[in-house]
């Protein structure tokens, strides 16, 4: 069984709200935090410690990624300012800024 979860929530509450999401700051200690967006569109994230006291036999995966978002940036200079806010925060980025073969910047 495989379920989103975060080793650090303090760490993962933080990055999300430098990429713009509105979370309470008193969430860090939480072991599950939820969040509705102006749009409906809700987004959780529950703590490893949490998720293998519901299932006691969970096993983290090996390889692949827990889950992926994209946020939406008005221009490319604004994916490069967001990703160097990221990095000098402190998070490592498995790839640098690029630009995709049909037009897009990640």
């Amino acid at each position: 069984m495989q379920l989103p979860c975060v080793e650090d929530m303090a760490a993962s509450l933080r990055f999300y709200t430098l990429l713009g999401l509105d979370i309470p700051a008193n969430m860090d200690a939480e072991q599950h935090v939820e969040i509705t967006l102006p749009n409906g569109f809700r987004i959780a994230w529950d703590s490893l410690e949490m998720v293998k006291s519901i299932y006691p036999d969970w096993v983290d995966a090996v390889v692949g990624q827990r889950m992926t978002l994209a946020f939406k940036c008005a221009s490319p200079a604004e994916v490069d300012d967001l990703y160097n806010r990221v990095i000098q925060s402190g998070y490592q980025s498995y790839k640098a800024p690029w630009d995709a073969f049909w037009g897009q910047r990640y």
